[in-house]
């Protein structure tokens, strides 16, 4: 089981039973209005919001939303459940996941996965095929937090102004990155937002991500990539396209989810490496 954050493809690459991993909703807020996220609001009908100029939030799932899937998974046959989420400095999910977890049918392990975005989606498909395999709970839970640990993730905003104003980011980074109009790429570290690297133009910095991406692909011993986009699938594909030329590796294209895309706003383009044979 993982969360709407891990920004999964809408078809799951082959070998994955789409029932043996599932996806608790995150809430994306619209004024007044609350929606579950991948259910009630898709990553398109959050572009056009965000250009309408609303005001979007967000809110973790209800330690009731994860009781009700891990006795939903229960009520299915599932005999213990591996629970990944996004990472804890970023949200409270996997706190809620936590206590709910605490009197579930069946064992239940919560795990950090210290990233968003396909990092955890990387980290969740590699659990899923563990315990397709006959994996038990424990290995399970191991593999999930060694594809996590192994990946790394480069991106770049339009604004620094969402992760600001959302705490992703502090003030003084922000500054930092916005600072003599250069465009900052950010990465996620130790479960945090940070700012890596300033250049000077779009078109660099997305040179600088493939080149980034090319060279941790190198130093993995099965590297898989993923490209996100909110908002232009067209540069995502280009993007997609640049890297199997250099790495032919598997890369997946898929949109950030719709609280991801609340947090870093339309025009954020990122690249997920990670190493699918972590653990094994």
């Amino acid at each position: 089981m993982t969360d709407s954050t891990a920004s999964l493809p809408a078809h799951l690459p082959d070998g994955i039973d789409p029932e043996g991993l599932r996806v608790v909703p995150l809430h994306v807020l619209v004024g007044e209005d609350s929606f579950l996220e991948g259910v009630e609001m898709s990553d398109e009908d959050l572009a056009l919001r965000l250009r309408a100029g609303a005001r979007v939030t967000t809110s973790q799932p209800s330690p009731a939303a994860f009781a009700a899937a891990y006795a939903a998974a229960a009520r299915a046959g599932a005999g213990s459940v591996v629970s990944v989420h996004l990472s804890g400095a970023l949200s409270g999910t996997v706190h809620a996941a936590a206590l709910a977890a605490s009197r579930a049918p069946v064992p239940v392990r919560v795990l950090d996965s210290r990233t968003v975005g396909m990092g955890l989606g990387f980290a969740a498909l590699a659990a899923a095929r563990a315990a397709q395999d006959g994996a038990p709970l424990e290995e399970v839970a191991r593999r999930a937090i060694a594809v996590a640990d192994s990946s790394r993730a480069v991106f770049m905003v339009e604004s620094l102004d969402h992760l600001r104003r959302g705490g992703r980011l502090s003030a003084t980074a922000a500054a930092i990155g916005t600072a003599l109009g250069v465009r900052p790429l950010l990465s996620v570290r130790d479960g945090s937002i940070v700012v890596v690297q300033k250049v000077r133009t779009r078109v660099a910095a997305v040179d600088r991500m493939i080149d980034v991406a090319v060279e941790a692909a190198g130093r993995r011993r099965s590297p898989v990539l993923a490209v996100h986009h909110l908002g232009d699938p067209g540069l995502a594909e280009d993007v997609a396209w640049r890297l199997r030329s250099r790495v032919d590796v598997p890369t997946l294209t898929s949109p950030v989810s719709a609280v991801v895309g609340a947090h870093v706003g339309e025009g954020v383009l990122a690249v997920i490496v990670a190493d699918d044979d972590a653990g094994r």
